[in-house]
């Protein structure tokens, strides 16, 4: 049941205590997680940039609609995706053979027909796809701070060009797809108390 509890105790926070910082261990934990989030084929097309400094944090705040939560907490992970080519593919498998020892001709078949699925695919198909494992990631990192007691507040509106140029993510190949400001929720936010609106699990869930 710690997990539920876990689960109504987290909200989307709209006002973050900008005196109350994250410890590093904390920090890394979050790091931690992200890395450890499944993707497909595990491939991993993410990157995760932790936003610090607060003159960054205090220029986001007009890239993300004027919403005070990218400066007010602690920190702001930007979620990004990541460029899949056949390089991208070759080097995972690199890194499976170097990990787990696995020989070359057992390795080859899912490798030759990853690369041949992607190379079918358009840039925007590939984007897409890598979007998607971001909102995986999104999903883990917004539970391990309910577990961890870390408040945060999934971002959807921000500009992500703008966000790209203020983070030089472009020269990364890199593009943001999602925030999640995290730090403590401040005394006087209003939604931390209002009960949670979900619809019913009758409405909601099928078992067969």
């Amino acid at each position: 049941m710690k997990s539920i509890e876990n689960l109504k105790w987290r909200y989307a926070t709209k006002k973050f205590d900008s005196q109350k910082k994250l410890s590093k261990d904390q920090l890394d934990v979050l790091i931690e997680a992200f890395n450890l989030t499944a993707t497909s084929y595990g491939l991993q097309p993410l990157h995760l940039v932790v936003v610090n400094d607060q003159k960054m944090k205090d220029a986001m705040i007009e890239a993300s609609y004027g919403q005070r939560q990218v400066a007010d907490a602690s920190a702001v992970l930007v979620l990004c995706t990541k460029d899949v080519d056949s390089a991208f593919i070759e080097n995972y498998f690199k890194l499976v053979k170097d990990i787990r020892s696995t020989p070359d001709e057992i390795l080859a078949p899912f490798k030759n027909q990853l690369t041949s699925s992607f190379d079918k695919k358009t840039k925007d198909e590939v984007f897409q796809w890598a979007k998607n494992q971001a909102y995986i990631a999104l999903g883990n990192l917004m539970n391990v701070c309910a577990v961890e007691r870390i408040d945060s507040c999934p971002m959807e509106g921000f500009v992500p060009q703008r966000i790209d140029e203020l983070l030089g993510l472009e020269e990364k190949n890199l593009k943001s797809v999602l925030l999640l400001p995290v730090g403590y929720r401040h005394d006087d936010d209003l939604f931390a108390t209002m009960k949670k609106v979900r619809r019913s699990q009758q409405e909601m869930v099928t078992h067969v």
